[in-house]
């Protein structure tokens, strides 16, 4: 899945007018949601994750405090290199808390995560690449996004799915949890027909026709 801003930014981040205009409805998205991790807030990011797809951000103009936390959720991020990024809450006073004390760690080190959201600084394309926040900087990201989604799609749907899970679940887990993750994973798809497709093509040469996701 691919995602990207329509007209002149990714996203400028939150409206706050627009939310200031119904404060009860506000603290209604803060309360966690029943049988989830997440608040309403928190889950339009994190929703990225239960996908069984890879999901890449592909990121120019501007990209701002919660338009940030949904690119830095995402799997791959792609930016052009003049796009102006910004842990933008520090300058309303606030902390990024839409997943942002997540995903930022999984990316960054804890001095530069706490400097860029204590400060708000701005940063560009060709910067967050250094450190690490997107995955490549180019002047046409949509096409280095679709390319790389062209590859993968031509690996089998289980595996591309097992994939995200694997990485996911066992990042920040002991290898004694990873290794165990590891072998459902695998018995799981080495039963699946997509297994058997991608076998045989990988011994007669032809390009794979995989099935549904198991």
């Amino acid at each position: 899945m691919i995602l990207r801003g329509d007209g002149a930014a990714f996203s400028a981040g939150l409206d706050f007018a627009s939310v200031g205009k119904n404060p009860a409805r506000l603290a209604l998205a803060f309360a966690k949601i029943p049988g989830q991790k997440t608040n309403l807030f928190q889950r339009a990011c994190w929703a990225w994750r239960s996908l069984p797809v890879p999901v890449i951000a592909v990121l120019h103009g501007r990209c701002y405090g919660g338009g940030l936390q949904l690119a830095l959720a995402a799997d791959f991020r792609f930016s052009t290199p003049d796009c102006e990024l910004s842990v933008l809450e520090a300058k309303w006073g606030l902390i990024p808390d839409m997943t942002g004390s997540v995903t930022l760690r999984e990316l960054v080190g804890m001095d530069l995560a706490k400097r860029l959201t204590m400060t708000g600084e701005m940063f560009d394309g060709r910067r967050a690449h250094e450190w690490g926040l997107v995955s490549g900087v180019s002047e046409h990201p949509l096409t280095d996004a679709e390319e790389l989604a062209a590859r993968i799609a031509t690996r089998s749907p289980d595996s591309v799915a097992a994939t995200k899970k694997l990485f996911q679940n066992t990042w920040h887990r002991s290898p004694r949890a990873a290794f165990a993750v590891e072998t459902l994973l695998q018995l799981r798809l080495l039963t699946g027909r997509n297994h058997t497709i991608a076998r045989k093509a990988g011994t007669a040469g032809p390009t794979p026709e995989f099935g549904p996701r198991r």
